[in-house]
């Protein structure tokens, strides 16, 4: 048993999954060959895909920093968190604000089953871990994270890279906005998703991903849009990953990050 407080499921490891996908290709060990195989098919078809999850990744790094430092946000949500790789967003958050509380919450086992290294924050704040998906369970009912965040207070809740694996029979836009529409004015969704418009070879990456049994949609900047839909999108709006506030020039083009990433601030 880990901190989350239950037995971790059994661990799939015939089959490939997203956040062990994503691991491997940050370079990370929390994989197992069936992951390491499809990710190499995505990489041979699509060999942007590296370098988009590491824009992706620093993305959140950025994002977290921003809304801790100039907004003043506390409280954190990260949904689909996937495998930790230092430095996590609580360690970039409570860098800035020891007093900051992070939630995590995932669907795969191999997270569950690193949720230790998850929940070890600084002494004045507080992090958790809930296992939940998005698409079934109620996460901000969880009472792992309503003993550690205020819903009555701002919360930045943060969906980097997931939600392009719910499908539009998922009705992902309503999730997202059933989830915002509960956070209390001044809170803000932190959302990345990966899209066609840079790069259309990054429809064969999705054929991939589905051939291994993960289901995944990319969507255009105009679908992306409606996940911030009762939201005001902060500076520079809704743009690649790379060009959302960068900390220098990154050498990247549009087709290597293949993300569109945003902030909204709910008025």
């Amino acid at each position: 048993m880990n901190s989350s407080g239950r037995q971790p499921p059994q661990i799939d490891t015939s089959r490939a999954h997203s956040a062990r996908m994503y691991d491997y290709y940050l370079g990370g060990k929390h994989w197992y060959p069936v992951d390491q195989q499809a990710a190499e098919k995505v990489k041979e078809v699509f060999p942007f895909i590296v370098t988009g999850a590491r824009a992706n990744r620093d993305f959140m790094h950025r994002a977290t920093r921003t809304l801790a430092s100039e907004y003043g946000i506390r409280q954190f949500v990260d949904i689909g968190t996937g495998i930790p790789t230092e430095p996590n967003l609580h360690q970039v958050a409570q860098e800035v604000a020891p007093d900051a509380r992070v939630v995590y919450a995932d669907n795969d086992p191999t997270v569950l089953a690193y949720a230790d290294a998850l929940t070890l924050g600084s002494p004045q704040g507080s992090t958790a871990y809930v296992h939940a998906d998005l698409r079934h369970d109620s996460v901000l009912d969880d009472p792992r994270l309503r003993e550690t965040v205020d819903l009555d207070e701002p919360v930045a809740l943060s969906l980097l890279a997931v939600t392009h694996f719910l499908p539009d029979e998922d009705k992902p836009q309503e999730i997202v906005r059933a989830m915002v529409e509960r956070l209390a004015p001044g809170s803000f969704l932190v959302l990345s998703h990966a899209t066609p418009d840079f790069n259309p070879a990054a429809h064969d990456a999705v054929a991939v991903y589905r051939q291994s049994g993960t289901p995944a949609q990319i969507r255009t900047r105009t679908e992306i849009e409606r996940f911030f839909e009762g939201t005001e999108l902060i500076e520079p709006g809704l743009t690649a990953t790379h060009r959302w506030r960068p900390d220098g020039e990154s050498g990247m083009t549009d087709a290597d990050a293949f993300f569109y990433a945003g902030i909204g601030r709910k008025p």
